[in-house]
């Protein structure tokens, strides 16, 4: 682990960007648990309830970003 630290960022950014790379390729491997599963159904069926298709990324980044 101490040797990933001597790297320079580019190269640990390029490392992590590799990694999550491949684990996208194996994704079909992942499995749900039930809960997951159960959550999601959850979710979705409240979205079709109301249709609320919550707030974009941009403005919860702008309000955290006003908090810090």
């Amino acid at each position: 682990m101490s040797n990933l630290l001597t790297l320079p960022i580019s190269e640990r950014i390029q490392l992590v960007e590799d990694i999550w790379d491949s684990i996208a390729a194996d994704q079909a491997e992942l499995s749900l648990t039930n809960d997951q599963k159960q959550l999601l159904d959850e979710r979705l069926k409240a979205f079709e309830t109301d249709g609320n298709y919550g707030r974009s990324a941009s403005v919860v980044i702008n309000e955290i970003k006003n908090h810090l």
